[in-house]
This record gives C-alpha cells, structure tokens and sequence, in this order.
C-alpha cells in the first residue's frame, strides 16, 4: 500500500504541478453541539477554498455543499440537517437566508475555536455541551500529558524513580 500511495501521490504531483503527501495525519472527527456550532462549521467548511485562495467566493469552488446550501441545487451527497432546515419554509427561503449567513465573517473566537476542535478532535461547543459529551462517553475530556500518568509510576513500586 505504501508503494500505491507513494506513485499516485506521484502522478498527482505531477499532473496538477504540485508538491507533497495527498493525505497528512489521521482522519479527526469532532462533536459539535447543533445550536451553537453546526452551521458556523459550514461556513467555516465552505469558506476554507476562499480561504486557502483556492477560489475568490465559497461558490467558485467545484467540490463544496455551498452550491446545494446557498443556491438550491439538487445533490444526492447532501442530507439537510435540522438546522439547515429551520432557516426557512422552502428551498428558495432557506437558501436566501443561507447566502444572508455568509455575508457576515467568523468571528476570530470562533475561528480558534473551530480550528482547535478539529485539529485535536475535541467536541465543540459551550462547557455544558462538554459535559454532556463526558457523561455520555465516561471519559475527562482535555489535554493531557503524553505518556503514563505521574501518579501511576508513584503508585507502582517497581515504577518508582531511583
């Protein structure tokens, strides 16, 4: 596999005059709470081409659920959430006010807190979302030291430093 990914990473490069891997790091999937996050994560999503200067307007760029969200038109790709729904009665509402949403920026806050949600798989939303996750799962979630835990070498003798 290494090799296959190696020689088509190659004949990308090449073929669109590019540099690089194809895929870097793992796959990272966060919770996001639907009330405060889902669509400002869409429009972080769809803005990300103009952002990178992949395309001047979400719009321009071929590969983007703006086309469906924003304009109207028919993908089978994308299944519309709740919370795309509620923004109107009918599609022409919907994706009047979809397009509205986009004429406003991300606020910085925002922006960080997207960015860090996705780069360290964290569930994204206000602390009792949080919470909520943690409960549901049994797990802390935050950052932690890498390694075992200081208390677990205390513990064991045979672990104790010398």
């Amino acid at each position: 596999m290494k090799v296959v990914n190696s020689r088509y990473a190659q004949y990308i490069n090449k073929k669109y005059e590019r540099t690089g891997t194809l895929w870097e790091g793992r796959h990272k999937a966060s919770a996001v709470d639907t009330e405060s996050y889902l669509l400002k994560c869409y429009r972080y999503i769809e803005f990300n081409p103009v952002a990178a200067y992949m395309a001047d307007q979400p719009e321009e760029y071929a590969w983007t659920s703006h086309h469906c969200n924003a304009w109207g038109e028919p993908d089978s790709l994308i299944a519309e959430h709740e919370s795309y729904l509620a923004l109107g009665r009918n599609l022409e509402q919907r994706s009047s006010t979809y397009r509205d949403y986009f004429s406003e920026a991300l606020s910085s806050e925002d922006l960080n807190a997207i960015s860090k949600a996705a780069h360290y798989s964290m569930p994204l939303g206000p602390e009792s979302f949080v919470e909520q996750v943690e409960r549901l799962t049994g797990r802390s979630i935050g950052f932690a030291r890498r390694g075992r835990p200081h208390d677990t070498l205390i513990k064991n003798k045979s672990l104790r430093p010398l």
